[in-house]
């Protein structure tokens, strides 16, 4: 039976009476999920580069190797993905230790809390972010 990711194990964090915005418990919060990433990830990473030396088999098939190269060609795909993944969730844990956590690198306003809880590794408040995604459609064009 697949293990539940960490993210959905660790509760969102409720704001305590009179907290102020990313105080030590809620950077505390925030690390202990990117860090419970960041390991799942490695360990998804492991797991496929051992299915993949052991599934390396010769066939005669020319159907069957190609689908066996196109399925590896999927899954590299994929772990590249993670391992992006991994190298943002070290930049974000930097940013914990610097104390710049949880502030739009554009305009240094809060990303808020729900934002993080859903993306711990935002780096833009949704207003900035909006504002990249339609520069983004428009360079697109």
């Amino acid at each position: 039976m697949p293990q539940e990711p960490l993210r959905k194990q660790v509760a969102p964090y409720k704001l305590g009476k009179g907290e102020g915005y990313m105080s030590p418990k809620q950077l505390l919060h925030f690390r202990k999920i990117l860090e419970g990433m960041k390991i799942e990830l490695g360990q998804d990473i492991d797991r496929t580069v051992h299915t993949m030396q052991d599934e390396a088999t010769i066939f005669a098939d020319p159907n069957d190797r190609a689908s066996q190269e196109s399925d590896m060609a999927l899954e590299l795909r994929n772990r590249d993905r993670e391992r992006k993944l991994i190298k943002k969730i070290e930049e974000t844990i930097a940013k914990i230790d610097s104390g710049d956590y949880g502030y739009c690198d554009s305009c240094g306003i809060e990303i808020g809390m729900k934002r993080l809880e859903a993306r711990p590794t935002a780096i833009l408040c949704i207003d900035c972010k909006t504002l990249d995604e339609i520069r983004e459609k428009q360079m697109a064009k």
